[in-house]
């Protein structure tokens, strides 16, 4: 049996706990989701080090899951663009079931292992693409089958799962495995096995989005500012890397189409925005270099 799948030997009577032992068992059994991430920081540090320089070179990030898995991938894919500028285009989710099985279960798509490849294969993967495929068993058709079908031509497979040394992990170039064990609701893989994997994804993205230049310290100089709170967090940003007074920042703000790597340019070279720009395109986004 799964390990996801054993029933947990620590709370056999938990029906019977007093609410606040109940909410303890729970919180308690959520932290050992970061043990089984310590464990595998190796081998996510390999995956960001395996991906980078395919998205570098053009590639996209592909995510496959069903079910909680799916939509804490489409959870990752979505926060991208307006977090890092990230084109939409370049950051896309599978969901066994598609589209309407974000909100409701479409019982049994997870079992379809032709689907999964007919999936992905839409989407025309290539050697750059990096595909993350997520399922705590390890063993779910749908994400086998487009695991299958990315490695047929040549896509990077990173595999998560909570169960080790199951199809998935040992299919994919790269598995990444989070053995969180026995969920203390047994089965219920929303719990800690999701936890790990929730976590996992926000590493792996952004660390990449690091690697790619879209932090600057530890600034998220390259956000999208698409709402009020965005365009405030930019002047912001902008005044903690420069120094300026808030008059100065929405001033270099505004000639910059409120890119803050472009108006910290502006104000740090103090150089018109055209200028600015010019200098962070030579260094392909690399703000760091471009101040240099």
């Amino acid at each position: 049996m799964l390990k996801t799948e054993t029933p947990s030997t620590q709370h056999p009577q938990l029906d019977l706990y007093p609410v606040e032992a109940l909410v303890e068992a729970l919180v308690d059994d959520q932290a050992l989701a970061m043990r089984a991430i310590k464990a595998a920081a190796a081998s996510i540090s390999t995956a960001v080090a395996a991906m980078t320089p395919r998205v570098a070179a053009g590639g996209r990030l592909i995510y496959v899951g069903a079910g909680t898995s799916g939509r804490l991938g489409l959870l990752d894919s979505v926060e991208l663009p307006p977090t890092f500028s990230w084109p939409s285009e370049r950051a896309a989710a599978l969901l066994a079931g598609g589209p309407g099985a974000v909100f409701e279960a479409v019982e049994g798509a997870e079992d379809d292992r032709d689907q999964g490849a007919a999936d992905l294969r839409r989407l025309y993967p290539g050697y750059n693409d990096v595909i993350l495929l997520v399922a705590a068993s390890g063993t779910t058709p749908y994400v086998l089958g487009a695991q299958q079908a990315a490695r047929a031509v040549g896509a990077l497979t990173v595999g998560i799962a909570n169960n080790p040394g199951t199809p998935l992990l040992v299919g994919a170039d790269l598995g990444i495995c989070l053995d969180t064990g026995p969920e203390v609701i047994s089965g219920s893989t929303l719990l800690k096995a999701g936890t790990a994997q929730k976590i996992v994804l926000n590493t792996l993205s952004s660390a990449l989005m690091v690697r790619l230049h879209k932090v600057y310290g530890n600034l998220m100089v390259d956000l999208h500012p698409t709402n009020a709170k965005l365009a405030e967090r930019a002047v912001r940003l902008t005044m903690h890397a420069t120094g300026a007074a808030e008059p100065a920042a929405r001033a270099a703000l505004a000639q910059s189409q409120f890119h803050v790597k472009t108006a910290i340019v502006v104000l740090l070279k103090h150089l018109p925005a055209a200028e600015a720009q010019a200098l962070l395109d030579a260094a392909h986004g690399n703000l760091r270099a471009a101040l240099q």
